[in-house]
């Protein structure tokens, strides 16, 4: 046991002596993490981006006009006028997001086609293709606001009137064979005598705005049948608790930076065998599961310490809270660590050179950490790639800490996270140490 302690002891010396290491695991991922953290929304405080959309209006007709003046209302969007040229060419160099065009006679043509005319307007949209979801987000809210400019011009507006009276004159001409003639007759009437009523509210109301306000007189075109309350699921209570976006973001940069540790000391083992330490250390009264048992717990120690800090770093400066369970946190915390140890064994168990090792398992990391979603999120993964990336022990380790941090979890949610790395844990011990022994 003396052995065993004053080897981690070493190790802890050397560890803590090489301050530009100790440096960089402490300050780095706490810069990315506060980074990632920032542009994924920070602790609820920061205002969401807004998508910037170029508008590009080459029509006068009122319907136009109302959706333009809708568009540049929506909260969400940042609509910019420009000629149509320069919106291709900002939309082309990754500067907007969307481009949209309201072409000529679009306003005339849409009122016609609400009431069913064969010739429907097109709305030319410009996209970024590496901005699909946006898209799919504004022409929701382009649907929105054509649905009730249309509808309130063609109910309310003048255009309206006018397309009915001639819909009605063109009725009237058309063959006496018709089987709807008279269906229609009625309906175009009836839309007839409901605009010139909306029209005299609007005409009274002008000259009473104080009137128009109380009984809310103002004409309007349709609207959505319905809306939504948005809730963020997120641990403790929804109105006064915001989602802390610096709480994946550290967990996520944690596990890498960590990770990189665990390689270092895994080339540690690699350098000092090239240096014939590694054989005088085995030629001493120390059996190799020892030294090998004392380079894990090591490591380990470093390891939670070093996750230790950074999330303390981010309770204290970024507002980040253990919401969830405290003993599942530290179990996961834990059994992070002691993957990590075991890792870095088996880094050194494999690894021919230090040169070489360090290139391959720099590469695995990175492979780890990107499939664990703490670059992405995993829900942005093909449905394949969400299963497959259960096997990556970095998966579940992001997922413990976002169980016990923002999603406010109990300790069941850290459990099967704490039993996958300890297996992990195991299954990279046994082959670094078949290793070993073989070597």
């Amino acid at each position: 046991m003396t052995a065993l302690l004053a080897l981690i002891r070493k190790d802890l010396i050397l560890f803590m002596a090489d301050r530009r290491a100790l440096m960089l695991n402490l300050l780095m991922p706490i810069l990315l993490g506060a980074f990632f953290g920032f542009i994924t929304g920070g602790a609820g405080s920061k205002d969401a981006a807004k998508i910037e959309v170029a508008l590009v209006v080459q029509d006068n007709h009122p319907i136009s006009q109302k959706i333009v003046k809708g568009l540049k209302e929506e909260a969400s969007l940042s609509v910019k006028e420009m000629p149509l040229e320069e919106a291709k060419a900002m939309v082309l160099k990754g500067k907007i997001n969307v481009a949209i065009v309201l072409p000529e006679k679009f306003g005339e043509h849409a009122g016609g086609a609400l009431f069913g005319a064969k010739n429907k307007p097109e709305l030319p949209v410009f996209y970024d293709p590496s901005q699909s979801a946006v898209l799919a987000m504004v022409k929701g809210m382009l649907t929105q606001q054509v649905m009730q400019s249309v509808s309130a011009e063609m109910f309310s507006g003048k255009s309206g009137t006018a397309f009915v009276d001639q819909s009605m004159q063109e009725l009237e001409k058309s063959s006496q064979q018709n089987p709807d003639k008279a269906e229609l007759h009625d309906f175009l009437g009836s839309l007839k005598k409901f605009q010139s009523r909306q029209q005299n509210q609007t005409n009274a109301a002008s000259k009473e705005p104080k009137a128009a306000n109380e009984t809310g007189a103002a004409a309007g075109g349709l609207n959505m049948p319905f809306t939504t309350k948005d809730e963020a699921m997120i641990a403790g209570d929804a109105v006064t608790t915001k989602y802390n976006g610096y709480a994946h973001s550290f967990a996520g940069m944690s596990v890498q930076f960590i990770l990189f540790m665990a390689i270092d000391a895994g080339i540690g083992v690699l350098l000092a065998r090239r240096l014939g330490l590694w054989n005088r250390l085995l030629a001493a009264p120390v059996g190799l599961n020892t030294l090998l048992i004392a380079r894990a717990l090591s490591c380990a120690l470093i390891a939670f310490f070093l996750i230790s800090f950074i999330f303390a770093v981010a309770v204290v400066v970024f507002k980040v809270h253990i919401a969830g369970s405290l003993p599942g946190f530290v179990g996961v915390a834990i059994s992070f660590s002691l993957m990590t140890a075991s890792f870095g064994l088996l880094i050194a168990a494999f690894g021919k050179t230090p040169e070489a090792a360090r290139g391959i398992s720099v590469f695995a990391t990175l492979i780890m950490v990107m499939l664990s979603g703490a670059w992405m999120p995993s829900f942005m993964f093909p449905q394949w790639l969400q299963s497959l990336t259960l096997i990556v022990p970095t998966r579940w380790a992001v997922d413990g800490l976002d169980a016990m941090t923002w999603r406010g979890l109990g300790l069941d949610a850290a459990l099967p996270a704490i039993g996958v790395q300890l297996l992990f844990t195991l299954l990279f011990g046994l082959l670094a140490l078949w290793r070993f022994r073989k070597a």
